[in-house]
């Protein structure tokens, strides 16, 4: 299995002297493609970090951050980043940008868009739209571009329980339709972790606790024996 990410022992500082922030501590983990990884832990535990990190949003302040050359990702993060623009508008310009002549963009984008099943509003005004159809788009955007690894920032958090379905599917197809695709997702939804997740990484303080098979954290004496502190959150024990 190819690896597309290789952390070692990188570390992420906000602020300097006294009021340094140690976001991600000595973090050392590959990630393979085509794994599914769900990262979890408490609010302030390095999820989102360490997402941008992967993504290349944050730089390491030391340790070292490596991906496969060329390896093509999209990241969507928990409130899209739509422009005040048609839906099919903001699929296609990021398809021009990446190269692509416009009027091909326009119509990956309408493509796309039938991928994810809002075809009909392709002339809307994206920010016009509710919150989980602006996921959906965001989808729709990321998908075009065909990326090697989808990056997800708590994807469905603020959405209601139908958009999430159609989100989660969403996912799942992605996923699927690709021998290849990696998912990397931040998540407090343990219940969406256990449908979509190959693989868990409990992050705590800023440093990986736990990086176990889904099946090996959600069941079994493993976790409760070696990993405490992520059965405790596992059960809603932690303070």
């Amino acid at each position: 299995m190819n690896r597309v990410y290789a952390l070692t022992d990188a570390c992420v500082h906000f602020g300097q002297s006294a009021r340094v922030v140690r976001a991600l501590s000595d973090i050392s983990l590959q990630i393979h493609a085509g794994e599914r990884v769900a990262l979890v832990g408490a609010n302030g535990c390095g999820k989102s970090t360490l997402l941008r990190l992967l993504h290349g949003l944050t730089q390491p302040t030391s340790g070292q951050v490596q991906s496969e050359p060329g390896l093509r990702q999209a990241m969507l993060f928990q409130k899209p980043h739509l422009m005040r623009l048609s839906v099919q508008a903001n699929i296609s310009l990021g398809l021009w940008l990446r190269g692509t002549p416009w009027g091909q963009a326009r119509a990956q984008a309408l493509t796309a868009l039938a991928r994810v099943g809002l075809s009909a509003l392709a002339r809307r005004n994206a920010r016009q739209l509710s919150g989980g159809q602006q996921q959906r788009v965001a989808m729709a955007r990321a998908w075009a571009l065909q990326p090697q690894v989808l990056l997800l920032d708590e994807p469905t958090a603020s959405l209601d329980p139908h958009a999430k379905r159609e989100v989660e599917s969403l996912m799942e197809e992605f996923a699927s339709g690709s021998a290849t695709m990696t998912l990397v997702f931040a998540s407090h939804n343990l219940g969406q972790v256990k449908r979509l997740a190959s693989r868990v990484i409990y992050l705590e303080q800023g440093r990986v606790l736990a990086d176990l098979p889904v099946q090996d954290f959600f069941g079994g004496p493993l976790l409760q024996q070696q990993y405490p502190a992520a059965h405790l959150f596992v059960r809603g024990e932690l303070a």
